[in-house]
């Protein structure tokens, strides 16, 4: 929140509103669940999704009128793509603040039968997709001399997990070290970049997909003894999205219900 008369990047405001954020995969699960609480502490919030109709059925949940939030089609894994939604979403709103690169793509299979293309498909869109998003953010940020970045990363990522495919494991390693890539390189521009990396959350799709029988021995695996809430998840992203987290930068902030100590 901004003092009041001290203008610089979110100007004389004395709350939230009119701070604007982008974030990809936001048409259900963890990226709707950020784009909600970006929406209830006063941002406005561009939801964007592979999926157009769901992204603008979510975004219509929170705002009917539109006014506060719109749903768009995003392809991640098209760097044109991420330019054609910023300069929409600028026109719409006038600025955007902070980007959320939440999009993923995850596909169970064991570590020798992953082939060639099923490699591809989630390493375009976890890593090629985190990539061309903090390109295109990134400059549009520098050249404002203000924003935030913030990549979802994963647990599988750092302790090589492979329960959601080695690909995955693999792809969300490489966006831990984009951001600390990127941070270094925008960080003089006054842009942080930052990571999130959950453990398993407590979503429909993991409950909808997991066995009741496998999910009980997943929850008694985890230090705390459950699995992580994605609410808590989106706090943290809002809280690096902040004015005041100018000096947090290449950090990677774990919420693993205490799997992976470090």
């Amino acid at each position: 929140m901004s003092p009041q008369g001290t203008g610089g990047p979110w100007g004389d405001w004395e709350d939230d509103h009119h701070r604007v954020v982008l974030v990809t995969g936001a048409a259900g699960g963890l990226g709707a669940c950020i784009a909600q609480r970006f929406h209830d502490r006063g941002w406005r919030v561009a939801l964007t999704d592979l999926d157009e109709q769901s992204a603008v059925r979510t975004a219509a949940a929170l705002d009917p009128t539109g006014h506060d939030a719109v749903g768009l089609a995003l392809d991640v894994r098209d760097k044109d793509a991420f330019a054609r939604v910023r300069d929409r979403v600028v026109e719409h709103w006038g600025a955007i603040h902070a980007l959320v690169n939440n999009a993923g793509h995850s596909k169970v299979e064991s570590l020798m039968d992953i082939g060639p293309e099923s490699f591809e498909a989630v390493v375009r869109t976890n890593l090629h997709g985190t990539f061309f998003g903090c390109q295109v953010f990134g400059a549009y940020f520098a050249e404002r001399g203000y924003g935030r970045i913030v990549n979802i990363g994963s647990l599988a990522g750092q302790n090589g997990g492979t329960a959601t495919g080695a690909h995955y494991a693999a792809s969300k390693g490489g966006v831990a070290t984009l951001t600390k890539v990127f941070a270094r390189e925008l960080g003089p521009h006054g842009v942080t970049v930052n990571a999130v990396s959950p453990g398993p959350q407590d979503l429909p799709v993991v409950r909808g997909s997991v066995a009741p029988e496998r999910l009980a021995q997943i929850e008694a695996s985890i230090p705390v003894g459950r699995l992580g809430r994605p609410v808590f998840i989106a706090d943290m992203v809002l809280l690096l999205a902040a004015e005041h987290a100018d000096t947090v930068t290449g950090a990677c902030w774990d919420a693993n219900g205490g799997l992976y100590m470090r």
